[in-house]
Parts: structure tokens; sequence; C-alpha cells
């Protein structure tokens, strides 16, 4: 009788587990990522593309340890990867597909893929998981290849991950891989095959997170789609873009979805692609995630050149590095992507919205010096991309007083600069100014008593 009633609890186990699904969720204004809860989950992303393709277990392990160590929530990785993926093996000498068949998977190659998930689970961090680059559906204009996807094969392959890992709690699923479906062919219906095939394999639309990473906007060609829970978009490696333009352009759609920045310009590679230019500095990384943020965006990936390729001497690299992976773990941008979570679950998280009607000043459209606000219902945030100062409209949070404070996204730490009437307008000139001395303006409502940062 005991032998039966262990038996029948275990039956009932694997049922709960088979069945689980994401631990994520659309906040209930649509605008955000929350727990199942409803606990605000903080989307701060890190571009390790070729990180099931080229690491080892023991050096993942290296890489992801210290990535939750810095605050980071989400690992952005794809297991088809652009880096010859199909015929190059793994580090363990594996190939993902037979026959480059997306309907034979080599199991050897999964249960690599499958560890470095648990890795990442063991360490409180989500993956976001691209089932293929976008080149194993277009190689058009760049990429190895081949194109192996069809529809069916598409959905094949969807099933068969989304039956794989629908145990795993801590995954998003990403369609897409930095292409955009061309026109008159397939594409839309491969992606929304691919799509499909997750959904049903992990038991239902519930229990997947999944969102589409193209080169321009997910909302041109699947906004609509009931499987994009959330936008992404994909701003790029050159410098004069204007974050804040393309936020917009999702935030104003209905139904109302969150947005993001999934691929913005990596710390230290080189500007438009081109040596010439130099490469990107830390601080260009941390302006981009600040505007985009304020602008309304529910999270940020951060990138580093060295670290998405997981470079090492020897190897070949598509966009050219500046050293080692592993001496690039601790860039000052990536330390300081900390500091950018920090201050976001500093105050009151979901009921957070864009707001310029504080700006009375001329504002400029230079992405170096835009001033960009964000507020809640009693707290504010705004940018000053290099210190430029700025005069604000007051009355608009609650309460008769603010206390203001700078706060400093190089060290994370905030200086208090006094308590003013809520009311009428004030010019707020921040301690420096430069390229790299941007800072943001912290007003609470005085009454609430929010810890200075």
């Amino acid at each position: 009788m005991i032998i039966r009633l262990f038996f029948c609890l275990g039956l009932w186990l694997l049922s709960l587990l088979s069945q689980a699904q994401t631990d994520l969720k659309v906040s209930d204004n649509q605008r955000f990522l929350t727990y199942q809860d409803g606990k605000p989950f903080f989307y701060l992303g890190d571009t390790a593309w070729e990180l099931f393709h080229r690491l080892n277990r023991e050096e993942s392990r290296k890489y992801l340890k210290n990535r939750a160590d810095k605050g980071f929530t989400v690992i952005q990785a794809v297991i088809l990867a652009e880096h010859d993926g199909l015929r190059t093996p793994n580090a363990y000498g594996e190939i993902p597909l037979r026959n480059e068949d997306p309907a034979q998977p080599n199991e050897a190659y999964f249960q690599h893929v499958d560890a470095v998930i648990n890795q990442a689970r063991d360490l409180g961090l989500h993956m976001a998981v691209l089932p293929t680059w976008g080149d194993k559906i277009n190689k058009d204009k760049w990429g190895i290849g081949p194109e192996v996807f069809t529809e069916e094969k598409a959905y094949q392959y969807g099933k068969y991950l989304g039956n794989r890992y629908k145990k795993y709690t801590n995954l998003i699923w990403v369609i897409g891989g930095d292409r955009n479906p061309r026109k008159d062919s397939k594409d839309v219906d491969i992606w929304r095959a691919l799509a499909k095939g997750i959904t049903e394999g992990v038991g239902g639309k519930d229990k997947a997170l999944m969102t589409f990473h193209p080169q321009t906007r997910s909302s041109q060609w699947f906004h609509q789609d009931d499987w994009l829970d959330f936008n992404m978009f994909q701003t790029g490696h050159c410098m004069d873009i204007k974050v804040w333009e393309h936020i917009a352009k999702d935030y104003a759609l209905q139904p109302a979805k969150p947005t993001m920045d999934g691929e913005p310009v990596y710390e230290e590679i080189p500007i438009c692609f081109d040596l010439k230019n130099g490469y990107v500095k830390y601080y260009e990384v941390r302006r981009r995630a600040y505007l985009s943020l304020f602008a309304g965006a529910h999270g940020f990936t951060y990138g580093c050149n060295n670290i998405w390729q997981m470079y090492v001497p020897g190897q070949k690299a598509y966009v050219e590095p500046s050293k080692p992976w592993y001496e690039s773990l601790d860039l000052p941008g990536a330390g300081e992507m900390k500091y950018v979570r920090k201050l976001m679950e500093s105050r009151p998280y979901l009921d957070r919205i864009p707001d310029q009607s504080f700006i009375v000043s001329t504002n400029s459209d230079d992405y170096k010096q835009h001033i960009q606000s964000t507020r809640g219902k009693n707290y504010a945030f705004i940018y000053s991309g290099s210190g430029l100062p700025f005069e604000l409209k007051l009355g608009i949070l609650s309460g008769k007083k603010i206390k203001a404070s700078w706060y400093n996204p190089r060290t994370g730490k905030a200086e208090v600069l006094g308590t003013f009437a809520n009311e009428k307008t004030r010019t707020f000139t921040p301690p420096s100014t430069g390229e790299d001395q941007d800072w943001i303006l912290v007003i609470d409502d005085a009454s609430a008593k929010f810890k200075t940062l």
C-alpha cells in the first residue's frame, strides 16, 4: 500500500513538472514583465549568442556566474548558432542536426544545451533562447546558413524544442535571429510555424513567453500575433540613434505590449563595423540603456563584441574583437549595468510611464544631449546624456514638496540636492558636464520617504 502511494505521488509530481509554465508573464497593464505572482521582473539581458556553440561547461559556468554576480537577469543565446552553427561542432565535437535536417536533432548536442540552461537556472538566471539564427532561414545578405527550414520543418523543430524544454520555467523564447522577413517569401510563415510548434510543444500559450529578434522592429510583422508577448527591436551598432523614437512607435500600438531594445550598440565593437571609427566606449552603452528605459522600454540588453561571439585567439572572428571573451567579462560597461538595475528597481515599478511633459527647456534631438524623462505617481527620473542643465515643470507628481537628488550612473550613488516646493518651474544643473558625464535627476514626493540611493 505504501509503495503504491509513493508511486502515485511520483506520477503526480512528474505530471506537474511536465505541465510547468514559465515563471514570467506580461503585467496586467501590458507594459512590463512580472513573475506569475505579480512581482516585477526587470529584464537586464546580455548577448551570449555563441554560448551553446563555443563554450564547454566549465567555461559557460564561469561566464554565467560572472553575469549573475553583476546583476544580469537574462542571457540571450542561440541553439543553431551564427558561426557555422550547423557544420562546426560545439566544444564536445557535436553538431546540432543530423544531415542538416531540423527534424533530426542530435541528442548529444542538446544534452549540452540542457546542461547550460540548468547552470543558468541554478544561478537564478533566465535564458532567452533563440531556436536558430536567421541565416538558417534567410542568408541572402550575409551568413553561412545553409537555409534548412520550410514551414513543416520549422513546426517540427519548434515542437521538439517545446516538448524538450517544457519543464523549464526560466526560459524566454526568442523567434527570429537578426533577420527581417523578406518580401515575397515564406519567411513570415516559417517564423510563425516555429512559434506554433514551440507553443504546442510546451502545452499551450500560457506556458511560453515569446518575442522576436529582428534587424528593425518585431512589431512590423508580428504585433497582432497572439504568440508575440512583447516586442523587441534592434538599434544596432552605429551611434546617432534616436532610440526614444523606436520605442514610441511600439508604445503607441494597440493592443499594448511591452517593448525593448534587444540588440543595442555593443561595448568594444567597431562603430558601424568599421575600425576606422574606433571601438564603442562603455559610456555609449550606458547612455543607450537609460535613454531607452526612460522612453518606455520594459528592459534592456547589454552586449559586448568580444563576448557575443565568445572569441578566443585563433578562432574566426566575424566582427573584429579587441580581446578574448574571458578578458572582457569585467569591462566597465558590463559593471555599470548593475547600477541601471538598482535605479529601476528602487521605486514603484509597474506604474512607470515615459513623460516628456516635465521638460520645459528646448530639447535636443542629438542622442548625446537629449533629455529623457520617466515617472511613476510619486517619483520621476530625468536623464541628461551629457550633463547639460534643463528646466522642469513641477507639480506633475503628487505631494506639496519634492525631494531631489543626483544619481551617478558611474557609481550607483546619489547625492541629495534638496527639498523644493512642487510647483512652477525650476532649472536643474548636473554636477558635471562632458561626453561621459551623464546624470539622472531623481525627484520624489517628499512625503513618500523613499530611501536615498
